[in-house]
């Protein structure tokens, strides 16, 4: 494996009463005030725990949602059941500098949620000095969040000396696998928003021996192709010409899930109707899966094969079910792929589950992040120095 571009701080011993700004990948679920999903948490915990061991005084900081409308209490509740923790009312300022001086050894203060500060995602440098100010390191182990260059992401490490946590180095690890898969390998994508995976795809039909693309994804591959796509959702890009369509790697569904005026029903792909919509895959084309799964000595998976919000979920249900028991090395990510997942409880069957979506695409298409870099050209020197 090549030389990892970052330090990692696990390998950091001069820690106690040094001040650790954490930025962690907390954009989790949260209903009624009460997280519904604690698979990004849990996965944070073992590097807050180290910094909480070794008497660091942790500035804990994250964002959830788009807008900035959510609180960071709910995810500090489920901290605090691990670690002492204290939570400011704002992101920086007076307030939470007193509370951050206030801090003793192994403690824990979370910031507000990053994204009420505007500054936060114009990657603003007078932002991220000011959270650089409030520690003597920065610390990432938000890889799920590290391809946007936002300020706590890549603006910070310009200020101090930083570091990765455990959560980073085993995502950054896994995916480079999933770069340099053994053969046979089998990628399986779903989603939608085919022109930001448009490069991935063709970039990893040369990789793996069997590129399957599913989802709103395949709708575009298959109106191309002749197909009758009804009122599916389909992207703007015209793939008429594409070279994609005659690559001897690429895997298309064999028959579909439609709907129409609330009614669903299964169809080959040559049968979908002008007034119907494709909201999943069909089972016959999750048994032409299931051979190749069976078959892979790596699967890579990220993305649902169907409308997820609106329940279409049967079809990636049956591709988890068959995966957790398909005997090659297997690589999951993205949010409704990972919640099947969990659905099931069969996580350990996964020999890894990505807390990362587009993170992961883009890791994957191009071998770095924004955050990646901003840690390459950051001022390293030792955490005790």
């Amino acid at each position: 494996m090549p030389k990892q571009p970052f330090d990692r701080v696990t390998r950091q011993h001069e820690l106690r009463g040094r001040y650790v700004l954490l930025r962690l990948s907390v954009n989790v679920p949260i209903k009624e005030g009460v997280v519904t999903n604690q698979f990004r948490i849990l996965r944070s915990l073992p590097t807050l725990q180290f910094l909480v061991r070794q008497g660091a005084r942790v500035i804990a900081c994250g964002h959830i949602g788009r807008d900035g409308s959510e609180s960071i209490q709910p995810v500090a509740d489920i901290f605090a059941q691990y670690v002492p923790v204290a939570v400011s009312p704002e992101v920086s300022g007076t307030v939470s500098k007193n509370m951050r001086d206030e801090l003793q050894d192994g403690e824990v203060l979370f910031l507000e949620n990053l994204r009420k500060d505007p500054r936060e995602k114009k990657n603003d440098s007078n932002f991220a000095r000011e959270l650089a100010d409030f520690a003597d390191i920065y610390v990432n182990d938000a890889f799920a969040a590290s391809h946007r260059p936002h300020a706590s992401l890549v603006g910070v490490p310009k200020f101090l000396p930083s570091y990765v946590g455990m959560n980073f180095v085993h995502e950054y690890e896994e995916l480079l696998k999933a770069r340099k898969p053994e053969h046979p390998a089998l990628f399986m994508l779903g989603g939608s928003k085919f022109e930001t995976k448009m490069p991935l795809i063709e970039k990893f039909l040369d990789v793996y021996d069997h590129v399957f693309v599913g989802g709103a994804l395949a709708n575009d591959l298959l109106k191309a192709k002749g197909y009758e796509v009804g009122k599916s959702l389909v992207s703007d890009i015209d793939l008429s010409d594409s070279s994609l369509l005659q690559h001897p790697a690429l895997v298309l569904p064999i028959d579909v899930t439609v709907a129409s005026k609330g009614e669903s029903r299964v169809c080959a792909v040559d049968d979908v109707k002008s007034n119907e919509m494709i909201m999943d895959v069909g089972p016959k084309t999750v048994a032409l899966l299931a051979g190749l799964m069976n078959r892979a000595k790596m699967v890579l998976w990220n993305g649902p094969f169907g409308n997820y919000e609106q329940g279409f979920d049967a079809q990636t249900v049956s591709t988890a079910k068959i995966l957790a028991g398909a005997p090659g090395y297997s690589i999951v990510g993205g949010g409704d792929t990972v919640a099947s997942i969990e659905a099931l409880c069969c996580q350990e069957h996964y020999s890894f589950l990505s807390t990362a979506g587009g993170a992961m695409l883009t890791f994957l298409e191009e071998g770095t992040l924004p955050a990646i870099e901003a840690l390459q050209d950051a001022p390293q020197k030792k955490a005790g120095s």
